[in-house]
């Protein structure tokens, strides 16, 4: 008898290779080159390489060790480094990693000496804030920074620019802000005398794409959640071309009872140091899973079953509402999910949630 372990992601390598094709096919269509970013699953090498045999061109991650253990499970490459580097890292980084994002002179320059020092041929993608407010030399001194880097380098290639939005400042990609872009590349072409790549592009910057806005130039897109999971949480939506049953997670019911909604005593705060709040709706139906905020974060779970509403989360306990649902819950039941990209970030991360392959 096999022993089933809950909480667990139950993960479908066929709908992820079917957006990875969908999405490829859409970048290279448009002369875009996909990195295919799979860093929200904490480097499975099993979703990497699907990812990367169904149309990605490139595999990005922002942690070295997941890069690390992606190459030693035989994952081929090229791999991009999505996090700025960490000076104490490059030593180990330039041994795996084939293309650099990097926003400070000083981080370049370090690249350049190590990999030279050991003849290793890897490239810089300058980055370059168009209002984000997140990592990337400003716009407005982006041609002059970005230039004199470039006359300073001695071993390695400058590749290209790149930017991000959404990631901080929700900042959405627009006509303009990817103008801004394309012109600076303009500029810096013209002073280095060849063509560079722009790394442009995110899940969000699809829709872009998809209605035919884009402006020309830009030439990457780095891709992970729309692949993984087949939403825009920028964005705010479900890409309707792409599946979001790839990564389902499923939970085991511990406790069914039926309670007040409102907590009898006076009300301080929880364990993390919320206030919660409660609206008096009699008494309710409720069911505890053996899920909490430990392995999953609570807000960004979608049930699959209709009439449920999740009420609040302990590092442990996750307290549901099934007043509304018409199915008799009863202990050992298994309740399933939909994930948010967070919460799908904080699962992967977890020890306690087992991740399992559907289909191999």
């Amino acid at each position: 008898m096999n022993h089933l372990s809950f909480p667990r992601i139950l993960i479908d390598l066929d709908l992820i290779a079917s957006n990875v094709q969908k999405v490829s096919q859409l970048c290279h269509e448009n002369g875009i080159e996909l990195v295919g970013v799979a860093k929200v699953t904490v480097g499975n090498f099993e979703i990497a390489r699907t990812i990367r045999q169904n149309g990605a061109d490139k595999l990005g991650d922002s942690r070295l060790k997941n890069i690390i253990k992606l190459h030693n499970e035989g994952v081929p490459g090229p791999y991009q480094l999505l996090r700025i580097p960490m000076l104490s890292e490059l030593p180990l980084a330039i041994g795996y990693v084939d293309e650099f994002l990097v926003s400070m002179p000083e981080t370049a320059y370090e690249i350049d000496r190590i990999a030279k020092t050991v003849q290793r041929n890897v490239e810089i993608i300058y980055m370059i804030d168009v209002g984000d407010l997140r990592e990337g030399v400003w716009f407005e001194h982006a041609v002059e920074e970005i230039y004199e880097v470039h006359k300073n380098l001695t071993f390695v290639n400058l590749k290209g620019i790149g930017t991000n939005v959404g990631c901080y400042g929700g900042v959405l990609p627009t006509v303009e802000n990817m103008t801004i872009l394309t012109r600076i590349k303009n500029e810096i072409e013209n002073l280095v005398g060849y063509e560079l790549l722009v790394s442009g592009g995110s899940t969000v910057t699809l829709k872009m794409l998809e209605e035919n806005k884009l402006p020309k130039g830009v030439t990457q897109f780095r891709i992970g959640e729309g692949i993984v999971l087949g939403t825009d949480a920028t964005g705010d939506r479900d890409i309707p071309y792409l599946s979001q049953d790839t990564l389902i997670l499923e939970a085991e019911i511990i406790e069914v009872d039926q309670k007040p909604s409102v907590p009898v005593g006076e009300i301080g705060k929880d364990a993390f140091g919320r206030t919660p709040h409660f609206e008096d709706r009699g008494i309710r139906n409720r069911i505890i899973l053996a899920v909490g905020e430990q392995d999953v974060k609570p807000d960004g779970l979608k049930p699959l079953e209709a009439g449920l509403e999740i009420l609040h989360a302990s590092s442990d306990h996750l307290i549901i509402d099934t007043t509304e649902s018409e199915k008799t819950f009863k202990v050992g039941d298994i309740v399933r999910f939909r994930m948010s990209y967070g919460c799908a970030l904080r699962a992967f991360t977890s020890p306690h949630v087992e991740k399992v392959i559907v289909n191999r």
